[in-house]
């Protein structure tokens, strides 16, 4: 009897457990089947050139030219992206671009709270003021620690880019008196002449890893993004200059920045109202040192790479001004 009422146990058991797996099913089908469909996302990343060619598109046309006037040569362009770089008169130049800007109430990707892009970090898209992903720029000017890749998202792709580079020895003689208090390298040289002492000795001073380093070699490399200890021989190098050759349309030249504003002013297809400034940041004639030629060969080596950048990207430009001078 015992025997029986066991078996019965057991199998009221195993019905129960049945139940509960096809309750647990039932409401697992009735779950899914009631959810919303689901909304595949598109793995395009959302950049304003392609907001632009979606737009575009959406109107019957993929074309980014606008049609210029018959009447001139070219349109004014206001789609710019200027690489800002230390000690090379690029405030002055930053003046223009703002006051242009602002006269034809173009919009500026400004950063998010302060002066710069969070120098000395790469550029970063989410550095920008209120910035959406797909959003449109006229403007990119303030400092940054270029890459190509992150600013492109920011402007259409007719915008023009151009830069400023200075003499890679005057402009590390300008760096290291103008940065010596934020770079701690410099603080236990003793002699008076610092500039001196470091260039006869820099390995005895600089260490790649140490605060604000970069202020003390190869700047303008560095201001571009790249690694800036690198060997002059590395290839790396070669490829990085060669890239920026590839996109910036115009190298001013801080030693002829007077011509270089008429070559920026042809550039743009401004006038020459647009190109008036007051110059900005400018040092004292007493504060410049004069550096000897063996220091000056001493610098020269000692920031090979921005030679090397300076010597390749002002080409083009130096056979601007050149050609300017000839018709002059």
């Amino acid at each position: 009897m015992f025997g029986l009422r066991g078996k019965k146990y057991v199998l009221s058991k195993r019905h129960f457990l049945l139940w509960i797996l096809v309750t647990n099913i039932m409401v697992l089908l009735y779950h899914f089947s009631n959810q919303p469909p689901f909304k595949t996302v598109d793995s395009e990343e959302q950049t304003c050139p392609v907001s632009m060619y979606r737009k575009l598109k959406h109107n019957g046309t993929t074309s980014f030219l606008r049609p210029e006037s018959n009447e001139n040569k070219c349109s004014p362009k206001v789609n710019i992206m200027f690489m800002k770089t230390h000690k090379t008169a690029s405030s002055t130049i930053l003046n223009i671009l703002f006051r242009f800007g602002e006269k034809h109430k173009l919009r500026f990707a400004f950063p998010d709270g302060r002066n710069d892009f969070l120098y000395p970090s790469p550029f970063r898209c989410s550095q920008v003021m209120d910035y959406k992903p797909g959003d449109c720029f006229n403007i990119v000017c303030n400092h940054m620690r270029f890459d190509h890749r992150e600013v492109a998202k920011l402007l259409p792709p007719d915008a023009v880019y151009i830069t400023i580079l200075r003499d890679p020895v005057d402009l590390f003689e300008s760096s290291f008196h103008y940065y010596h208090r934020a770079v701690p390298l410099t603080w236990k040289i003793r002699n008076q002449n610092k500039l001196a002492e470091f260039l006869n000795s820099p390995d005895t001073f600089y260490k790649k890893e140490a605060f604000n380093s970069f202020y003390l070699k190869n700047l303008q490399f560095f201001d571009f993004g790249f690694d800036n200890n690198l060997d002059v021989d590395d290839p790396y190098v070669t490829e990085a200059i060669a890239s920026l050759s590839k996109h910036f349309h115009l190298v001013l030249l801080a030693e002829y920045f007077k011509e270089s504003l008429i070559l920026l002013k042809e550039q743009l297809c401004w006038s020459i109202e647009d190109v008036l400034y007051f110059k900005l940041n400018a040092r004292r004639s007493s504060s410049v040192s004069r550096l000897t030629p063996e220091l000056r060969a001493k610098a020269q080596k000692w920031n090979a790479i921005d030679w090397k950048l300076y010597h390749i990207l002002t080409i083009h430009s130096g056979k601007r001004l050149k050609r300017m001078a000839w018709k002059e």
